[in-house]
């Protein structure tokens, strides 16, 4: 479950200063209701992907049973 600053708050500030897991969260949720979002909302979603591209992508914080939280090579 995300804890943190609402969008009201987030909105106030520049993308830049936002954490990692406020731009997860609403990237997720974003993602959920992209079909209904007015051109605001597609212009704050699309600002928020190109943050996320910029930082260098999303990274596996937790392991899964899928995938473990370190990367082996042989």
């Amino acid at each position: 479950m995300y804890v943190g600053r609402d969008m009201t708050e987030l909105g106030m500030i520049s993308i830049k200063q936002w954490k990692d897991s406020e731009l997860s969260h609403f990237h997720h949720s974003f993602q959920q209701i992209l079909p209904f979002l007015n051109s605001e909302g597609q212009s704050t979603y699309r600002e928020i992907l190109e943050e996320i591209e910029v930082r260098g992508g999303m990274k596996r914080n937790e392991a899964d049973y899928t995938h473990g939280t370190e990367t082996i090579t042989d």
